[in-house]
Parts: structure tokens; C-alpha cells; sequence
């Protein structure tokens, strides 16, 4: 019988990448990449052989989506901020059949799921982005076999996603993996005009959202998860959220939704990014 052995709310700006390479913000997000590599090797030590990524960079207008390739390899750079991601290596293998079992059990409670096991397609970023630090330094044997789930949901309803999630619990359940689950996506979203971009790079765009982000996270501390549920299709409105926030729908899902009550490990304190606020947080299970 599968499980799940931790499940986490996680970062994966651009710049983390960007912080390592020579210039001048270089080990910038020194912080955000530890808490990575942290959540990886917890992961890691609960037995985990697979990690299961909603990631809010897969844009999708119909449906849901898995990708279930056999093996995912390539060079990436984003077409969205290449001077952020340039030429970004990756190779994971992948699940395809804990892929199938997700899609099937999402059908069953009548959310419309398709696995894909296609090999021209790619990861999105909010999946390399995070496996690039959970993996640096770790032999090719301990790799964790990687599944991305579309979650920049954009004709969706967040209950769909609350729902998707707690199908991927039983799929979970019912296979032979030991999972990592992470919802990857920022607490507020709101980007900094072209103009403010470069001098907020280390900032929230809006002090509203900075302080319902801070908010939000201290619910979390207090595991006041039942209303952050209600809140959250506002927060998502409001501020902003990263692909309307169906990554951490899904997450909620998963753990129980509004009965979920267990208090949140801040990893990594929220910091504000290009003017969107982030954070790497532990759901306990």
C-alpha cells in the first residue's frame, strides 16, 4: 500500500536560479534554495521514491492534466523570464502508472483527468525549479521519480481541485510508491510593472498583499485551516493568487480540506519575489 510521506506549499521563483550564478544577486534566495534541499532530504529520510508536483506553470484550459512520461530530460530556459532560467538542465524519471491511477480515481469522483505519457511533453518550471534543488548533490539512485500535475486551472473550479486532490490521496493509497507532494505556487502573485521590477525584485508589489500574506500564514501556523478554506477562493481573487491558487486547493484536498487542522512548519519564511510573496511550508500529515 502506497502513502504519502510529507506534503509541502513551496517557492519556485525564478530567481532562485539566478541566484546562483556570478552577479549581483548572487545567493540571493540562499534561504529558499536550503528549504528545498531540506524538504528533499525529510523526504528522503520518510522513504519517499516518488514526488508528485501541482504546478501552477502547466496552463491548462479544459480538464485536468497528468504527465505521465516515462522520462523527462532536456535543456530549459523560459520563454517567460530567460534571463532569469537560461539553458537549465534536467533528467527525472517518471511514473507513468501511478500517473494512470490518479487520472482514474479523479474520474471516479467526476473530475475529468487525463494522464499523458508523451514524450515531447515537457516540465514546466514550477516542477524543474524545485527538483533542481531537492536533487542537487544527490546520486542518481536516490532520484525521486517525478510526476507534474497541471494546476494554473484556468477555467476550473477551486472545488474541482479540492476534490482532484483528495482522489490523488487514494491513488496514492491504493499504489506501491512512498510520495512527496508539493504544491508549487506563491502565497500573493500581484507582479511588479515592468518599470518597479528590477528594484523590487526583493519585495511585495503591494503592502496589501504582503499583509494578508503574513496573515495567512500565521492561520497556517495556528493550523486554522477551516477558514482559510472559506477565504481562500478571495485570497486567490484578491491578491492575486499564482494560476487562481488550484495548487493549494489540490494540497487541501489532499489532507483533508476544511477538517485539516494540523499546524504548519514555516521552512522558509515568506519573502517577497519581483513583487509576489512566497514561502516553503511543511503540511503535517
Amino acid at each position: 500500500m502506497g502513502e504519502i510521506v510529507l506534503a509541502a506549499k513551496i517557492c519556485h521563483v525564478p530567481s532562485m536560479y539566478l541566484s546562483e550564478l556570478p552577479g549581483k544577486h548572487h545567493g540571493c534566495r540562499a534561504a529558499a534554495i536550503a528549504g528545498h534541499k531540506e524538504i528533499g532530504r525529510r523526504a528522503r529520510e520518510l522513504g519517499a521514491d516518488t514526488a508528485v508536483v501541482f504546478d501552477v506553470h502547466w496552463l491548462v484550459n479544459s480538464g485536468y492534466h497528468v504527465n505521465g512520461g516515462e522520462r523527462f530530460q532536456g535543456t530549459y530556459t523560459s520563454n517567460e523570464l530567460p534571463h532569469f532560467i537560461k539553458n537549465m538542465e534536467y533528467a527525472y524519471p517518471g511514473c507513468p502508472e501511478l500517473g494512470e491511477l490518479i487520472a482514474a480515481e479523479a474520474n471516479l469522483a467526476g473530475v475529468r483527468t487525463m494522464n499523458h505519457n508523451i514524450p515531447s511533453l515537457e516540465l514546466e518550471y514550477g516542477t524543474l525549479v524545485p527538483m533542481r534543488y531537492m536533487h542537487m548533490d544527490v546520486p542518481d539512485e536516490q532520484k525521486f521519480k517525478v510526476i507534474s500535475i497541471a494546476a494554473w486551472c484556468a477555467w476550473h473550479r477551486l472545488q474541482d481541485s479540492f476534490a482532484f486532490g483528495a482522489a490523488v490521496r487514494r491513488a496514492i493509497e491504493k499504489s506501491d510508491r512512498k510520495v512527496l507532494v508539493l504544491a508549487s505556487g506563491s502565497l500573493s502573485h500581484r507582479f511588479s510593472d515592468d518599470r518597479e521590477a528590477e528594484a523590487n525584485i526583493h519585495n511585495w508589489t503591494r503592502e496589501f498583499d504582503k499583509q494578508v500574506d503574513m496573515h495567512v500564514v500565521q492561520m497556517w501556523r495556528e493550523g486554522r485551516f477551516k477558514e482559510f478554506c472559506a477565504m481562500l477562493p478571495d485570497y486567490a481573487e484578491h491578491c492575486f493568487g499564482e494560476g487562481k491558487m488550484h495548487d493549494t486547493a489540490m494540497l487541501l484536498g489532499l489532507l483533508g480540506g476544511p477538517e485539516y487542522n494540523r499546524p504548519a512548519e514555516i521552512i522558509t519564511e515568506p519573502f517577497g519575489s519581483s513583487g509576489t510573496g512566497q514561502i516553503n511550508a511543511i503540511f503535517p500529515l
